[in-house]
């Protein structure tokens, strides 16, 4: 607590003034966690003084909120990039990083507990910079980073604003901002001092050296061998003991082969609905898709489809949310892995089931994109409407994989550090009259219901960029995030996703 306050004052967070007439001053309280390192066990305890933020009044005490953090895709393209390029990788964290912002709202708060001056019945704190808590805190910390890295001659990405670059000559340096966790990916270790520097000279810093844990994400080098891999291990048997699976019976694949999911399997009376309710299902469900989300790509599709009975589960649908644990203690040591290639290339694949939805009949979107033998971005998701034909499904995907690979190619090109982006990004498929109808102008009476905002993805093909290939339907690395595949051909897709067994890595 001592720290913290500390901290309040070097900051010059508030000062003491006599509470003026008609005003309420906001709350505060301290907050103690308990800080743990990658292999669970405690770093570090620690104490946090924060504001009441929901006592603030929207116009008075805060206009706006929003604050941008680096996407999941940014991550893991730089972390495909440092492994091919075998950059050095360091990390950084902002000790009390929200006292930095300044506000432009006049806020009285009360005094902190155990530290109060003067009279603390008349006396209160006019906060000069923000603080935790306040609902505007994390949106003027980035602010006020973003302004001091653009001063020091770092570069904003056009479309991730929480990725900065730094060239000079052949050397540069990449930044990644996730609140206050800092990533520092660079090919010249005087390049990554000075930055170093210069940040511990404008905020208060703690240097962690070599980047191991970020975002409860392992990350594990072999650099003699151009590998990275990243492991969320300790999240999984986080949440395998929180939900009493940890010593479960290992399973195969996340889903059976056929399985299908519907509002039929819902609780019909109260007395089932009670007896959900006991079951902690949303829990369970969001635990899996924070795993989804950063590097457990194998699992999306069925963590996406039990997510759409979170407001009335059933039992089977808790028996499936259970065999994707069971999956997990499995796989738990499998990581997305990058490798040094000999080609570095954005490659995607875009598949789609049928009407595989039993309640709308809409089908599934599923799309994956590689970069350095390992995937870096992915989505498993049930289209907006309903297809009426396999080709119409398959359209649909390819329209959402490309709105995404533009994306990526925008991000990768604003690195300027891959060559050859001018090409085309190539996105496989395996449906042949979807290929065709892309690469080609002919309309006919099967394709006149497409809706028009879809059509864009032949314009895009038409002026190189993006270019929509076929193969074979055993080759479609995506179809793992479309349906339930049988154990072999899943176990090979998702080797080709990158997520393996890696135990020849090691920090």
């Amino acid at each position: 607590m001592n720290e913290e306050y500390k901290s309040i004052q070097d900051n010059k967070v508030w000062e003491l003034v006599l509470l003026p007439e008609g005003v309420k001053p906001i709350g505060c309280k301290w907050i103690f966690k308990t800080k743990r390192n990658s292999k669970g066990n405690v770093e570090r305890y620690k104490a946090r003084f924060v504001a009441k933020g929901f006592t603030q009044k929207e116009g008075i005490d805060f206009k706006e909120t929003f604050s941008l953090v680096s996407t999941k895709d940014s991550f893991r393209t730089i972390m495909a990039l440092v492994a091919h390029f075998d950059l050095e990788l360091h990390q950084m964290d902002v000790k009390t990083a929200f006292l930095n912002g300044d506000i432009d709202e006049t806020i009285y708060m009360v005094q902190p507990e155990n530290f109060e001056s003067g009279d603390p019945k008349n006396m209160v704190c006019k906060l000069t910079k923000s603080i935790y808590g306040l609902k505007q805190a994390s949106r003027q910390w980035y602010h006020k980073f973003h302004q001091v890295i653009i001063w020091f001659g770092f570069e904003i990405n056009a479309v991730d604003n929480c990725v900065y670059h730094k060239f000079s000559g052949s050397k540069h340096i990449f930044l990644v901002l996730y609140v206050d966790d800092i990533l520092l990916a660079t090919n010249d270790i005087g390049m990554l001092h000075e930055t170093k520097r210069f940040l511990s000279k404008n905020f208060e810093m703690k240097d962690l050296g070599d980047a191991s844990f970020v975002l409860g994400i392992l990350i594990q080098r072999d650099r003699s061998q151009g590998i990275l891999g990243l492991s969320q291990r300790s999240y999984i048997d986080k949440v395998l003991k929180r939900f009493g699976m940890q010593d479960s019976k290992p399973g195969d694949t996340p889903v059976a082969k056929g399985d299908k999911f519907s509002l039929n399997q819902c609780p019909k009376n109260n007395l089932e609905v009670k007896e959900m309710q006991k079951i902690p299902y949303a829990s369970a469900v969001g635990s899996l898709m924070y795993a989804q989300v950063c590097t457990r790509l194998d699992i999306a599709y069925i963590v996406g489809m039990l997510g759409r009975y979170l407001s009335n589960p059933g039992m089977d649908h808790w028996k499936a949310a259970k065999r994707v644990m069971r999956y997990l203690q499995r796989t738990k040591d499998h990581m997305l892995t990058y490798r040094r290639s000999d080609q570095l290339e954005i490659i995607g694949y875009s598949d789609s089931d049928y009407a595989g939805c039993q309640d709308s009949r809409r089908s599934t979107s599923g799309y994956i994109y590689l970069l350095a033998g390992g995937a870096i971005s992915w989505r498993s998701a049930k289209q907006t409407l309903v297809a009426s034909s396999t080709m119409a499904a398959e359209f649909v995907a390819c329209y959402e994989a490309s709105n995404h690979g533009i994306w990526l190619r925008n991000f990768v090109t604003g690195l300027r550090i891959l060559e050859g982006i001018e090409r085309p990004l190539k996105l496989y498929c395996d449906n042949k009259s979807a290929v065709l109808y892309f690469n080609n102008n002919r309309s006919s009476s099967k394709s006149k219901h497409i809706d028009i905002k879809f059509l864009v993805v032949k314009e895009r093909v038409q002026s190189g960029q993006i270019s929509i290939e076929h193969i074979g339907t055993n080759s479609m690395i995506a179809d793992p995030l479309t349906k339930g595949l049988p154990p072999k051909v899943f176990h090979e897709h998702t080797a080709h996703m990158g997520v393996i067994l890696c135990e020849d890595i090691t920090l």
